[in-house]
């Protein structure tokens, strides 16, 4: 089936960082269907848990043949990351502008690997805005720290 858009809120979150942390999506397509997917990690960051929320997003838009794919994400992190500063890390040999390697380099390999199968647009939402579908992956995130954390 193909899908004219579809939209996405992805979040990540870590209890301590490092720690036991959770990544989660919400996705929409056409406005109706719905799905959601959550996952965790009994040691990562805030940072990886972002950026795994909208690699398995992505993934999962891979299925659904898009011709347009919206993610909102609370993490300017992942915002700037993807749409400004890759570009010059893959020319950098995923370097920094201070010549440092850059963190979380098979995150953003596996992101940029997607980015480039889909017509993707990024859009950063404030968090604990009130944003619906932002809370529920942020309630989802929790849940899976919870969850670790209970052991």
């Amino acid at each position: 089936m193909e899908y004219a858009q579809i939209e996405i809120y992805t979040d990540g979150g870590c209890s301590g960082n490092p720690g036991p942390g959770g990544w989660a999506y919400v996705l929409r397509a056409d406005g109706v269907f719905e799905k959601e997917a959550s996952g965790g990690s009994k040691a990562t960051t805030n940072n990886r848990m972002e950026l795994t929320a909208v690699i398995e997003a992505l993934k999962a838009c891979l299925s659904y043949n898009p011709k347009k794919v919206i993610i909102n994400t609370d993490s300017q992190y992942v915002r700037n990351g993807i749409t400004s500063w890759i570009a010059k890390w893959r020319t950098n040999g995923w370097r920094t502008a201070s010549k440092e390697p850059v963190k979380n380099k098979e995150y953003w390999v596996a992101l940029d690997t997607l980015n480039q199968q889909l017509p993707v647009t990024y859009n950063w939402v404030k968090g604990h805005a009130g944003i619906e579908l932002n809370e529920r992956c942020d309630s989802l995130v929790r849940n899976e720290m919870d969850a670790i954390l209970r052991g």
